[in-house]
């Protein structure tokens, strides 16, 4: 048996206690973060692997999260094709976007161990900070939530510009998001190799797609870099936006846990995800409302679970920046004295 309970329920094998750990632990809803933050832009933050290593831990040390999780961004890889990727005010600004054929054959290729060195020398030196309390997740975005964040020039509420371009130029876009696969595929088996022992592919946005079209720009490309990351020991997970119309997809899927949103129920994930371990799915909107209400819903979802040694608590999306300090701490002392 794994020594970790959060690597024994990716593996969906027998541990004792259900492991929580949740999706932007270390962020701006922390005091220490925020102190941290107050002296160095967010960009400034991610490249350098002493702050790197700060932030990590601070939600492991505050609240004992059950896993650690790389302090970085999903954008982080796009900067080195010849994008100017900033975050001006908060949301991401990626100039020039890229809306026809040409613009994608002018990205550049190049040498990840080489240009994103400071995520790899961040994730030695969580490593060697964290003693092996818990186990440390790398991550990246999905080829298609990338490919999004590249033709929207930033986030979008529509999507249109995306829309626009897969089904104008399909294509083009299938080249893109081959590159994009390779990229991530091969940033991820790097993390590996410089010690993570899990790893989380955010599909993000591939939940604004059909069914029919997540199988055509989102699916294939997922699986390709699943297979370039695999790695003996290390589980991966897919997190998916709106899981629930795409969970029939996804059961084959070349990876050990899918990570569903609140909009899912738990029950019919597992029976339609019968051989993956499950992670989510606590709304975190929640965690604004009074204490014993974020104890109870907790507690459902741990009964709802109870019997499924392949289950890691989460929210079902990032913790939000305003969420109370005590409301998260409740919810970890709550899973983690939750008897199966």
């Amino acid at each position: 048996m794994p020594e970790h309970n959060f690597i024994a329920a990716a593996f969906s094998q027998p541990h004792e206690t259900i492991p929580i750990w949740i999706m932007r632990q270390a962020g701006r809803y922390l005091p220490q973060y925020r102190e941290v933050r107050s002296r160095v832009s967010f960009l400034d933050l991610c490249h350098k692997p002493e702050l790197m290593t700060k932030v990590t831990l601070q939600p492991i040390d505050i609240f004992g999260f059950d896993a650690a999780i790389l302090f970085s961004d999903i954008l982080i890889p796009l900067a080195h094709l010849g994008i100017s990727v900033t975050f001006p005010n908060g949301p991401p600004k990626l100039e020039p976007p890229l809306r026809e054929p040409a613009d994608v054959d002018r990205l550049n290729l190049y040498d990840i161990a080489d240009k994103l060195s400071f995520v790899l020398e961040g994730i030695r030196r969580i490593r060697g900070a964290l003693y092996d309390r818990v186990p440390l997740i790398g991550f990246c975005g999905s080829p298609f939530t990338l490919l999004c964040y590249l033709v929207e020039g930033g986030g979008s509420k529509d999507f249109t510009e995306t829309k626009k371009f897969i089904y104008t130029y399909p294509d083009a876009a299938s080249r893109l998001l081959s590159l994009l696969a390779d990229l991530v595929g091969n940033y991820l088996k790097l993390q590996i190799n410089s010690g993570v022992q899990a790893l989380q592919l955010f599909d993000t946005w591939g939940g604004i797609l059909s069914p029919s079209d997540y199988s055509r720009y989102s699916l294939p490309y997922v699986q390709r870099v699943f297979e370039l990351c695999h790695t003996e020991g290390i589980p991966r997970t897919l997190y998916l936006g709106n899981t629930a119309c795409f969970l029939h997809l996804l059961a084959d899927l070349n990876c050990e846990v899918i990570s569903i949103d609140w909009r899912t129920e738990l029950t019919l994930a597992g029976r339609q995800l019968p051989t993956k371990a499950i992670q989510g799915n606590l709304d975190p909107n929640i965690l604004f409302a009074p204490t014993a209400t974020v104890i109870a819903a907790a507690r459902t979802i741990l009964e709802t679970m109870r019997d499924r040694d392949g289950f890691i608590f989460n929210l079902g999306h990032g913790i939000l920046p305003q969420t109370p300090i005590d409301n998260v701490r409740a919810l970890v002392e709550t899973v983690h004295t939750f008897r199966r």
